[in-house]
């Protein structure tokens, strides 16, 4: 089956799941309102010029996860998705995953944002496979740290490769659609390279390469 993989944040939904999510805790009282804050802006703008530290970004990231339990975390994340994700959501990306699964395609997003964030996230649009952060859980409570590699920049390759020697798909006519100049490794290894409503630096590569360049904001 061809790959028709997408990344998430910028790409598929009109904003960041992880930045959004951070701001929710903030919203609901849930964690410490100016530190937290200042920490997800300053990494949100790390994300945004390239300069991200991902373990640096996951450890605050996932901290506040260690604090609820599964159930509560659960419930969260519903209101979340009402509350926030949902006006993300564009109906052009609902097309766009509708043309490739039409022709028979395989749908797989893989994201730099945490497994328990985009998990669900990636079920609502109909995703065959996700590849993301997985957050480690002990005696069914997060730990707050990261299990594996995360699919960040050259991650997103590795994490890619390690799953094609699992399942044997193929790289053959794949597709990739991104925003961001953090999944350049990725674009320069698919067949069709996409950029969708792309930063400055992708978009300024994807003209000089000669990429497609597609906008999916309604």
């Amino acid at each position: 089956m061809t790959l028709a993989i997408f990344d998430l944040d910028g790409t598929l939904l009109n904003g960041d799941s992880d930045y959004t999510w951070g701001q929710f805790l903030v919203e609901k009282g849930l964690v410490d309102t100016q530190v937290y804050k200042e920490a997800n802006d300053k990494f949100f703008k790390q994300y945004q010029s390239g300069t991200l530290d991902i373990y640096e970004y996951l450890a605050f990231s996932l901290a506040p996860l260690t604090q609820f339990s599964q159930a509560e975390l659960t419930a969260l994340h519903q209101t979340f998705m009402q509350e926030k994700i949902q006006p993300m959501m564009q109906k052009k990306a609902s097309e766009l995953l509708k043309h490739h699964k039409d022709q028979g395609h395989f749908l797989l997003m893989i994201t730099a944002t945490n497994q328990f964030v985009t998990g669900p996230i990636g079920d609502a649009l109909g995703m065959d496979h996700i590849i993301a952060p997985v957050p480690e859980i002990v005696n069914d409570q997060y730990t707050g740290k990261v299990a594996g590699i995360p699919s960040f920049q050259e991650g997103k390759v590795t994490r890619l490769n390690d799953w094609l020697a699992e399942t044997g798909h193929s790289m053959e006519g794949s597709y990739f659609y991104s925003d961001s100049r953090n999944d350049l490794p990725l674009l320069e290894l698919v067949a069709h390279p996409i950029v969708v409503d792309g930063d400055e630096i992708l978009t300024n590569i994807a003209q000089e390469r000669g990429w497609q360049h597609i906008s999916l904001r309604d």
